[in-house]
């Protein structure tokens, strides 16, 4: 089936017939101009040919084809009716700079806080097929990176893509649970919850913590949160100022009082995350969650056909300047 991405754009093909029709009433456009009237009066017995006039439609033709284009139109493959949970989750990831401390373990092997965070979260979220999952990365404010889905494989893609340095730095942890909330608020799911994890403290952003979970209660949003990090101290790589790295003890500093109320007033409950199997207590959490059973449409796969329809009103643009060149040419 064909699916377009901008429908709206498609009321732009009522103006086509209109020009066409404004076009028509200036009448047909002089094909040739003569230094006097003695040369018009040579021809004036002619036989008038009308070959070409009909090359102005090609014109018409090719910008119906450029509006589809802009319209977006893609061939939809595999679509299918799934059942979902009926519970639509947010996951709120600090992508900060600190996300970099290497006192994770991953395989048996050290690594940092954001490759070991995305390997849990990439875990999460196969076990949950049946949720619509979004995606939301924060530092100095925060941006979205996949919204609420069924197609965990392009969230997973997503989730890959998820790196420090994306944006300014800083932990907006505040402004990550309005921009969460805001996206959940308009939702009919049954149970809509935000899961955020982050390593520091609200340090950015225009909105307190204490403000969203305000905002989060009043729309019964819950609001699970999580400090990631050992604690103490953590191994922190650091680029001196000949361009080299090197590995320094860096102070964890994670506000878990302002973690523990923004929980506690949605409802939900905070974590610490140590490592990867702290983790593991969220999803028994989630799982005694109220759900409801729902029909969704889920697209598998689609195709983008914008450059079908470009190339296309191109030939046609084409095929207009060369015919007019021909004995298609407008005659008197």
């Amino acid at each position: 089936m064909i699916h377009f991405a901008h429908p709206e754009i498609l009321w732009l093909l009522a103006l086509v017939p209109l020009l066409a029709l404004l076009r028509g009433k200036k009448g047909p456009a002089g094909s040739m101009r003569y230094s006097t009237a003695e040369v018009a009066k040579q021809v004036a017995g002619l036989r008038k040919s009308r070959a070409g006039q009909w090359l102005i439609g090609l014109r018409f033709l090719a910008l119906a084809l450029l509006i589809v284009g802009l319209a977006r139109p893609q061939f939809v493959q595999g679509t299918t009716e799934v059942e979902a949970s009926g519970i639509d989750i947010l996951l709120a990831v600090d992508a900060s700079s600190s996300m970099e401390a290497l006192d994770f373990k991953m395989n048996g092997k050290s690594s940092n806080r954001i490759n070991a965070v995305k390997s849990v979260v990439a875990k999460f979220v196969e076990e949950r097929p049946n949720d619509r999952i979004g995606l939301v990365a924060f530092a100095g404010r925060p941006y979205m990176m996949s919204p609420l889905t069924l197609d965990h494989t392009w969230l997973q893609k997503r989730l890959e893509d998820l790196k420090i340095g994306t944006v300014e730095d800083g932990t907006a942890i505040g402004s990550a649970i309005a921009s969460s909330v805001n996206r959940l608020r308009d939702q009919d799911a049954k149970s809509k919850i935000v899961i955020l994890l982050t390593d520091g403290m609200n340090n950015s952003g225009k909105v307190t913590p204490q403000t969203a979970a305000e905002a989060a209660e009043a729309l019964g949003i819950k609001v699970y949160t999580i400090g990631a990090g050992s604690r103490g101290e953590a191994p922190m790589p650091v680029t001196d100022q000949f361009g080299n790295r090197r590995l320094m003890m860096a102070k964890v500093d994670i506000d878990e009082a302002t973690l523990k109320n923004v929980a506690n007033k949605t409802g939900a409950k905070y974590f610490r995350a140590t490592n990867t199997n702290s983790l593991a207590k969220i999803y028994d959490e989630i799982n005694k969650l109220e759900t409801t059973t729902r029909k969704v449409r889920k697209f598998e796969h689609y195709t983008e056909l914008f450059k079908w329809a470009a190339l296309l009103a191109l030939l046609f643009l084409g095929s207009e300047l060369l015919l007019s060149q021909t004995k298609f040419r407008r005659l008197p």
